[in-house]
């Protein structure tokens, strides 16, 4: 087996490992982000009164609702981002050493791929998270079922592609630009090995650059994901139509509803640790 492939299925393999670290360290902060995006207006006062309003009505695990999908779908997405990202990097150059600008792009190209598994995963974990413990709350296979039953595989289950695509390729392109700076800024401290606490500090940078590259796309992935109906048009037509009607309804800040940094720096900084941890151990035993 070449040294590349062994190579990437380090990557793959430790990428499962860092989706993991990010599902159950972010995903009850990430509902309070999405039904902040997607509740009705004047439904929450904040993200602080979501997260009590969900623990008081429907108890402590309703902040982890919807997270069969992200859990059995997001250790693949991370497998296949971070094993697209690192062959994006030999694509861009066959030294290791790449520029800022390399990394970004290189950043850019993997999200672009990582969008194929994101998307459905996405969409079912919003539809899951847009449940408010009522009684007729439906289980993740049913609401699986029933987009498949009434809007096919493009309409339904991948519902919300194109607008996954577009969140994707600049939240990446930050993320690891902004992961690698400080990631390089520590290495000059440290050495190659770094402390585990500098692996997570770089990770959150690059969590609040991922968000800040990509959030208002984000909310209107959210919405159209949950939305009763596939949307009209073409994807600009309709990314631009959502756009529209979120500054309608509650102005610029609404492209903004539900940010936090609060929760993007625990998920980002597990999600690189324990892939930067991983990928260094089967580093050792692989020689590669």
């Amino acid at each position: 087996m070449s040294s590349i492939s062994l190579e990437t299925i380090n990557e793959l393999i430790a990428g499962s490992f860092g989706g993991a670290a990010q599902v159950l360290v972010g995903q009850p902060l990430d509902t309070v982000k999405t039904r902040a995006q997607i509740a009705p207006k004047g439904m929450f006062k904040g993200p602080m009164d979501i997260l009590l309003q969900t623990i008081r009505k429907e108890g402590f695990f309703a902040l982890y609702k919807g997270m069969a999908s992200p859990l059995i779908g997001i250790a693949g997405v991370n497998s296949l981002l971070f094993a697209a990202y690192g062959t994006s990097k030999r694509l861009i150059s066959p030294f290791p050493d790449l520029s800022l600008q390399q990394i970004a792009l290189a950043g850019a190209m993997a999200g672009a791929v990582n969008a194929v598994l994101a998307s459905p995963v996405e969409m079912f974990k919003v539809r899951m998270q847009g449940q408010y413990g009522s009684a007729t709350d439906k289980r993740l296979r049913i609401v699986a079922r029933e987009m498949w039953e009434q809007w096919g595989f493009r309409k339904g289950i991948m519902r919300g592609y194109w607008i996954t695509v577009a969140r994707e390729i600049p939240a990446y392109a930050g993320f690891y630009a902004a992961f690698e700076f400080s990631k390089r800024k520590f290495s000059k401290i440290y050495g190659k090995e770094l402390p585990v606490w500098a692996l997570l500090a770089s990770g959150s940078t690059g969590g609040i650059a991922y968000w800040l590259s990509s959030y208002p796309l984000d909310v209107v992935k959210s919405r159209v994901q949950l939305r009763p109906i596939p949307p009209n048009g073409n994807p600009f037509q309709y990314i631009r139509n959502e756009l529209s009607a979120i500054v309608a309804e509650s102005g610029f800040p609404g492209l903004f509803r539900g940010l936090s940094p609060s929760r993007n720096i625990p998920a980002a900084a597990s999600t690189f640790a324990a892939f930067e941890l991983t990928r260094e151990y089967l580093a050792k035993a692989t020689g590669v």
